[in-house]
């Protein structure tokens, strides 16, 4: 037993090196804690699943319905991924022609294909709603995972058009505005409102910061990959490289909005809560955290 003239926890063992540095790196201690509980790795690998067999269907559909006709979906996915040459032609014997695509299509299969790509909204709605510990009723997910499906195909094609109609000078800034727009609102909208507006623009930001990240990588990494794995591997070897392309945004989609929700700035957690204190714990019992407005839960 200590002497009694001791000091209060002289006899605590000293906390180890990992546990010294994560308590001296307490932000990003907590990041990565955050993200561990999240699953965020395996919840990235369930959204590219879905992304290709749910909503990439859907997009082919809606790519052949252009009346621009401006190449379909390939090119779609070309232009996402900063493909050019060989590596765009590779993606292009894997999702093209689709001349034949809607002739094939009935009034079924495209009700088919909705609900398939219900799925893969209703992946984006639980991450952000883990993320940012609120409930979501099932009456309010239906209707809202459809309506974010459209705005998000709508989204997709106003941002691939761009890229015939302006300069890269004035599409750039742009496509970010609109990108940073619809993460915003589409945060928003598929909380339902739970969560006020000024905590989730940090979120919508980092999201196409690490959207253009993930594109530069794309055109140094995926663009030679492609065209090596497409020689090596066929059409297989071309799905595997779109498919890690997948599993990079949804890391990048859910990772922002996690930074977003417990960021490594402190003056940014201040500005974004209002009041001078750091942003509250996760909420308890589905309690929107910073709190709402009255009138404010249902909006949008």
């Amino acid at each position: 037993m200590p002497e009694s003239g001791a000091p209060h926890g002289e006899d605590e063992e000293p906390p180890s090196r990992w546990e010294a540095w994560g308590r001296a790196w307490s932000p990003g201690w907590e990041l990565y804690q955050r993200g561990s509980e999240l699953e965020l790795f395996h919840r990235s690998l369930a959204f590219a699943a879905l992304g290709l067999v749910a909503l990439v269907p859907l997009l082919i559909v809606v790519a052949a319905a252009d009346p621009l006709k401006r190449h379909g979906f390939a090119s779609w996915m070309a232009d996402a991924m900063a493909l050019s040459g060989r590596s765009a032609d590779a993606v292009g014997d894997v999702f093209g022609p689709t001349g034949h695509v809607l002739p094939a299509t009935s009034v079924f299969s495209l009700i088919a294909l909705v609900a398939f790509g219900l799925t893969f909204s209703s992946s984006v709605q639980t991450g952000y709603a883990k993320i940012w510990g609120v409930s979501i009723g099932a009456f309010h997910r239906v209707w809202r995972q459809v309506t974010w499906s459209a705005v998000l195909v709508g989204y997709l094609y106003a941002d691939t058009q761009t890229s015939s109609v302006v300069g890269s000078a004035i599409r750039i800034p742009v496509n970010l505005c609109g990108g940073v727009l619809f993460f915003w609102w589409g945060q928003r909208y598929l909380l339902r409102g739970l969560v006020p507006w000024r905590l989730l623009l940090p979120g919508a930001v980092a999201t196409m910061i690490g959207l253009v990240g993930l594109r530069a990588f794309s055109y140094l990494v995926f663009a030679p990959l492609i065209v090596s794995n497409a020689i090596s591997y066929g059409t297989a070897g071309t799905v595997l490289v779109v498919e890690s392309w997948l599993v990079g945004v949804g890391f990048v989609i859910f990772g922002s909005a996690l930074l977003g929700r417990y960021p490594l700035i402190g003056w940014v957690r201040t500005w974004a809560n209002g009041t001078g204190k750091d942003l509250p714990g996760p909420p308890e019992d589905g309690a929107p955290p910073g709190g709402t407005a009255p009138g404010e839960d249902d909006t949008w």
